[in-house]
């Protein structure tokens, strides 16, 4: 197994689970992204944790913790694909267990809908993020904005 480290490979991972949700999976302490390669060399893994987890030091356990999962399942690792976990605030206070259970059933969701085509089970087909409204104010303007009153005189 080697590590994914320059941003071009975690882009190509990035934009290869962005179509449609299919390679890409959610758990509570992390998300799992996967793309299969054109070679069948041995699997790559790429770990990241943003600065919204906390200070370095909850950040670099949070990417230990990630580690130790993959050292501990690599049979549960395709041959000839890449793979970014997505280290979550909520992988500091997980039991250990609860995570290793959660990797299997995202590797098992990413591998499952990799091969067949299928969505994440959204309504529709649709990726979580396109199920819904908008948060961003899409939509209709007039509905939840308050504006303040208009004076139609002309003094």
């Amino acid at each position: 197994m080697e590590r994914l480290k320059r941003r071009s490979d975690f882009r190509a991972v990035a934009q290869a689970s962005g179509g449609g949700g299919r390679a890409r999976a959610q758990a509570n302490g992390f998300i799992l992204q996967a793309r299969a390669r054109g070679n069948a060399g041995p699997p790559r893994v790429g770990f990241t944790v943003s600065k919204q987890v906390g200070n370095a030091v909850e950040r670099n356990r949070v990417r230990r913790r990630l580690r130790e999962l993959i050292r501990l399942a690599p049979a549960a690792l395709s041959v000839g694909h890449d793979y970014v976990l997505i280290g979550r605030r909520a992988a500091l206070k997980l039991p250990f267990a609860a995570m290793t259970k959660e990797l299997s059933g995202a590797l098992r969701r990413v591998h499952g809908s990799a091969n067949t085509g299928g969505g994440t089970g959204t309504a529709g087909g649709l990726s979580p993020h396109r199920a819904g409204p908008s948060k961003r104010g899409g939509g209709n303007p007039e509905i939840g904005r308050k504006t303040r009153p208009v004076s139609t005189s002309m003094e």
